[in-house]
């Protein structure tokens, strides 16, 4: 679309496009599931932690590497299993697959599960719920969908990139190319709020 209508200017989010109208707006998924990865590793008791991914695609396996790096940065000793609902698109949107396989990784011991599944990740705070044990939610802040079971959110902020996108076009400053967001301009965090500053210990926030 960006080449038939080059007067236009595009933003898309997670996405790359080499056209002088489109800004990329790209997210280090990485570094937030490092936060969280830390996070779960600091609260597990059984040294035991779970991923369950959506789609198997590279962007996915970004926030797998990160949450796996953070887990082992505080305990390098801990397990982490790792699972993907499926290689299509309906990945995002089966909860009931999330679940079985939150419930599996909680049946061989984990009692943190990070779920980056899209819609598909009701299931596993549904799996949390009944086995009494925790889940991370993703993208944005899913905390307060079942408090006291969810630890923590790692959340992307595609809304800032977006807005601020557009509030740049508005001023005349719009450019292509690549924008990155991660840790250092607030692109990527974790969450806390009401619902989890129980779940998340002064100590922990230090730390992480």
């Amino acid at each position: 679309m960006a080449a038939q209508f080059p007067n236009v200017k595009f933003a898309i989010v997670d996405g790359e496009i080499d056209a002088k109208n489109v800004r990329s707006l790209l997210f280090e998924e990485h570094e937030g599931s490092f936060l969280v990865g830390a996070l779960a590793a600091m609260t597990s008791k059984t040294n035991s932690v779970g991923f369950v991914g959506g789609m198997d695609i590279p962007l996915i396996r970004r926030f797998a590497m990160g949450y796996v790096a953070g887990a082992k940065y505080v305990n390098p000793k801990i397990t982490v299993t790792e699972n993907y609902i499926g290689v299509t698109g309906e990945a995002w949107n089966n909860p009931a697959k999330a679940k079985e396989l939150a419930l599996a990784q909680y049946a061989k011991g984990a009692d943190v599960v990070f779920g980056a599944a899209g819609a598909s990740n009701t299931g596993i705070f549904d799996a949390a719920e009944d086995k009494k044990k925790f889940a991370i939610g993703c993208d944005s802040n899913q905390n307060w969908i079942k408090p006291g079971v969810i630890l923590t959110s790692m959340l992307k902020a595609v809304d800032v990139a977006v807005y601020d996108t557009i509030k740049e076009t508005q001023e005349g400053k719009f450019t292509g190319g690549v924008s990155r967001f991660g840790l250092k301009n607030n692109g990527v965090n974790y969450t806390l709020d009401q619902h989890n500053e129980k779940l998340v210990t002064p100590d922990m926030r230090k730390k992480a």
